[in-house]
This record gives structure tokens, C-alpha cells and sequence, in this order.
């Protein structure tokens, strides 16, 4: 199998390798579920005599970017890795192939995957855009130490409940986590917040128009939702008083000295740098960073579920990634394949065994949180949301693009400036514009 660096989209014809054998592209940006990806290709290859798979990888930045020149240019991968993020997009631009038009990939069925994987990759049309590839959820990442030295457990972390009125247990646990540089604790008289060497809460941005590691999380506990519908939504509800109240309280603890203001935050110095250097007790973070953390020298890294919030129960996003076939791949028959061979048990489970990543299939589910276990690694702050079904799913709608440009910089002027969250209303105005046009 060959192996494609992140040089360059390619301009050549690919469809066709040496010696005739046929040659299928797929473009991913993870670099950690490449070896699994890599495994799970050797076998379809034996399985698919004279058919190669070539692997491109590159970063997350310059995936997206060149993913959308090479749609322009003609030079797109047959197969590529989706979010549910850019999902509308491309469903805008008519790049996608339809799967359930395809005589292998029409089989995939929404019961062989967790609960609402299918469904999000389901075009206003109807038509499947996607193949469930994996998923994952937002938990809570906390030093054991400093939990420890401030009398907290596992347990007590887990249990921890919130309000927007006083923010409830976990205010009261991310306050007593933060300590000045005095070793005054966040909650003791004589806290000094402007001069903090361990904050109780790891900042990780404003949360665009998602929130995904930073608010989400508080704000559907609350008993709130982006939009009008599940999915395909055409009315966001930004503007409600629920949503300014949870964003009012949750970047107020920024100003109380217990979050990391915006500026601590950078590509280089992300919630899992801040946790590791020891200047954040906690971190708010996705399953995709099981390893990251657990990987930390001298950091002993625990896990605890969301906080319960005002309706009773805990909330957490879980998103779902898919595989997509371009439109007009080269190879279309390949492509599709190699789409029904990854959204296989057979696949998923091969990508379970690394422990990277939670596939999509309920057994490749059950070979990770394995692969987990003999590591030492207990996942149930994670999967137990998914039993629980107490798990929400990424805002789905038209103008995805438009409603991240105009929320970014409104929900960072929040956080780094102080802006007052009654501007979040006209915002909303504009983004639901866009729908009336």
C-alpha cells in the first residue's frame, strides 16, 4: 500500500496503478487512526485482489483547505474522512455521492451503528451522505494529584452538578482546584485571581458556533438547543434568555479567576498543554484525547462525566465522523468498496484494537474500550452517555460556514473582551437571515 504525505493535492490520474491494478484514494487528517486505517487497508486489499488503497494524511487545518481546492481543481480524493461540521457544505455543493444509491453502500442500515449515527449523515433530501466511521464525547480531564490535594475523588468529580445562578458543585470544585500564587485556594479569603498559578478549568477558546468542548455541554442540560429541529434546522436559538445565561456563567468563572482567560489559549498551549504543564487542574475535553492525556509524564490523568445540570440530567455531544465518496471520484467502483469494507464490523473492529478512537459499530465500540482496559485506561465517562442516551448531536443545518463566521467572533469578544451576552441576540438575528433568503 502506498502511502500519500501531505505535500500537495496531486494532479495526476491515480485511478489506475502499476501493472494495471486499480487504485482507490482516501484522504484522513488524523495521524494517530493512520496505522489503524493503514491495517484495515492491507486487508481489504487481500480481500479485493488488484485494487490498492493510497492514504494521504495531513493536519486538520490543511486538510479542509485542500480538500475544497481540489474539489475546484478536479483533483479530490475518491474517499475522504467527513465532519458533521463541513457535512452541509458539501451537500451545498453537490460534491457528495449518494450512498444509498450505490448497490454496496445502499445495505448500510442505522441499527448497525450507536444510536444516532446514521441519521445525522442524512441530507434534507433523504438521501445518506456518509458512513458511520466512529464517534466520540466531551468529558471532564483532571490532575488526580491536585484533585487529591484538594480532597476531591473520582467519585466526587462525577457527581458534580451546575446552575447558572451559582454554578452549583462544580463551580464550587473548579474554585477550590484553582490556586493563586500564594497558594490561596479559589474559594478562601484572599484569592488573588489576577495573579493565578493553577486555574481549576483549562480554557480551550470561545466555542464558535458549537461550543463542543467548552459550553455545549452546560447549555443542553439546561435544557437548550441550537435550533428549531435535529437536524436541518431553520431557526437557531442563540438569542434565548437559557443560552445567555449559561454563556454569562460560564465565561464569568473567567472572571472570577477559576477559567483561563482567552489569552492562555493557542494551537501550542491547548487544554491538554495546560493540564500537562500543571497551570490547569481540569480540563473539558473529547475522547479523542483519551491518549494525549493518559500519554502525560508525571501527570496522573482521571476521568469524570458531565456535570447534571438544571433539568436533572447530564449532557454531553457526541459527534460522529463518516466516510464520504466524491461525486465524481475516478473511481467510483473502488470508492465504493472501500466504503462498505470501512463501515464494516470487520474494519471497525481492527480500529478498535488500536485505542485510538470509539468506531461506529457496536462491536468496534466494545474492541476499544478492550483496547482501553489493558492499557489501564477506564473509558466510562465516555460510553456511559451513549447507554444512558443522555448524548446530543452537533447543530446540522444550511450556511454552516456562515453561522461559524458570524458566531466565532461574537462569542470571542465575550470571553476576551467582556462583551455583554444581550449582543448575542442581534447575532442571532443575522444567522437566522440567512435563512429567510
Amino acid at each position: 500500500m502506498a502511502l500519500g504525505l501531505a505535500s500537495g493535492c496531486g494532479t495526476q490520474d491515480v485511478s489506475a496503478g502499476a501493472g494495471g491494478r486499480d487504485t482507490v484514494t482516501y484522504w484522513l487528517w488524523d495521524a494517530n487512526q493512520l496505522p489503524a486505517y493503514e491495517a484495515c487497508a492491507k486487508d481489504f486489499e487481500q480481500q479485493h485482489p488488484g485494487l490498492d488503497v493510497k492514504i494521504t494524511q495531513m493536519g486538520w487545518e490543511d486538510y479542509w483547505t485542500k480538500l475544497a481546492s481540489s474539489f475546484i481543481a478536479g483533483t479530490q480524493p475518491d474517499v475522504f474522512t467527513n465532519h458533521v461540521q463541513k457535512f452541509t457544505q458539501f451537500v451545498d455543493l453537490k460534491v457528495l455521492a449518494p450512498l444509498d444509491e450505490l448497490p454496496l453502500t445502499r445495505k448500510i442500515e442505522d441499527s448497525a451503528y450507536q444510536p444516532g449515527l446514521g441519521a445525522a449523515w442524512k441530507g434534507q433530501d433523504g438521501h445518506r451522505y456518509g458512513a458511520p466511521k466512529d464517534w466520540d464525547t466531551i468529558a471532564l480531564f483532571f490532575n488526580k494529584k491536585m484533585a487529591a490535594a484538594a480532597g476531591l475523588s473520582t467519585a466526587d468529580l462525577d457527581r458534580l452538578t451546575w446552575n447558572p445562578e451559582d454554578g452549583g458543585t462544580f463551580e464550587k470544585a473548579i474554585a477550590h482546584l484553582t490556586v493563586d500564587v500564594h497558594g490561596v485556594r479559589g474559594d478562601e479569603p484572599g484569592f488573588d485571581r489576577e495573579h493565578v498559578k493553577v486555574y481549576g478549568l483549562a480554557t480551550n477558546d470561545g466555542g464558535d458556533a458549537d461550543g463542543q468542548t467548552q459550553w455545549s455541554s452546560f447549555a443542553a442540560s439546561a435544557g437548550w438547543q441550537y435550533t428549531d429541529r435535529k437536524t436541518w434546522g431553520t431557526h437557531y436559538n442563540y438569542g434565548q434568555k437559557t443560552f445567555r445565561d449559561v454563556v454569562d456563567w460560564y465565561f464569568g468563572l473567567a472572571k472570577k479567576g477559576y477559567l483561563a482567560p482567552f489569552k492562555n489559549y493557542s494551537e501550542t498551549n491547548g487544554p491538554e498543554a495546560q493540564v500537562g504543564s500543571g497551570t490547569a487542574a481540569a480540563a473539558l475535553h473529547g475522547s479523542w484525547m483519551i491518549k494525549t492525556f493518559h500519554g502525560m509524564k508525571g501527570v496522573d490523568i482521571g476521568t469524570a462525566r458531565t456535570p447534571i445540570g438544571p433539568t436533572g440530567e447530564r449532557a454531553t455531544m457526541m459527534n460522529g465522523l463518516a466516510d464520504s465518496i466524491s461525486k465524481h471520484a475516478r473511481n467510483k467502483k473502488g470508492a465504493e468498496r472501500w466504503v462498505a469494507y470501512l463501515a464494516s464490523d470487520a474494519c471497525q473492529k481492527t480500529v478498535g484494537q488500536y485505542g485510538i478512537v470509539f468506531p461506529a459499530t457496536k462491536g468496534g465500540t466494545d474492541a476499544a474500550v478492550a483496547a482501553y482496559a489493558e492499557q489501564g485506561i477506564d473509558v466510562m465517562a465516555f460510553t456511559r452517555p451513549v447507554a444512558d442516551r443522555t448524548t446530543f448531536s452537533f447543530p446540522i443545518t444550511a450556511h454552516a460556514a456562515d453561522v461559524y463566521g458570524l458566531m466565532r467572533p461574537a462569542m470571542q469578544d465575550i470571553y476576551a473582551n467582556g462583551a455583554a451576552v444581550s449582543s448575542l441576540t442581534r447575532t442571532n438575528r443575522q444567522i437566522n437571515l440567512l435563512f429567510s433568503q
